[in-house]
């Protein structure tokens, strides 16, 4: 079954974790994001631009309108994703608990519903 796996920060916080901090979790999510790879689960993910960096859209009667910045204004931003093969939640769960960036903010783990599209 696949599961995305959403990665929040708090964006602004990043700034204030030391250069060497930093670089020890990118060593450890360069590590997992290569045995997630390895074996076989990940099926996509990606980091995302900041947050600021975001268009919104809506379509409401027809029309299109658009704003800067993300859809909402919440201490967490949406930072990047994994969307993996997992057998059930608890796996699902399994995994994501290793993904390094929950140690600074968190994990949103959320099944995919299949659309039946071809």
């Amino acid at each position: 079954m696949k599961y995305l796996c959403l990665i929040y920060v708090e964006e602004r916080l990043l700034d204030t974790v030391p250069a060497a901090e930093l670089t020890a979790i990118e060593g450890v999510w360069l590590d997992y994001h290569a045995s997630l790879r390895q074996s076989g689960r990940m099926l996509a993910g990606e980091a995302l631009q900041p947050a600021e960096s975001a268009t919104t859209l809506r379509l409401r009667n027809g029309k299109l309108s658009l704003a800067d910045g993300p859809s909402v204004d919440t201490r967490e931003q949406l930072a990047g994703f994994y969307l993996i093969d997992a057998g059930d939640l608890d796996d699902a769960i399994r995994l994501a608990a290793r993904i390094p960036q929950g140690r600074v903010g968190s994990i949103e783990v959320r099944p995919v519903r299949p659309l039946g599209l071809a």
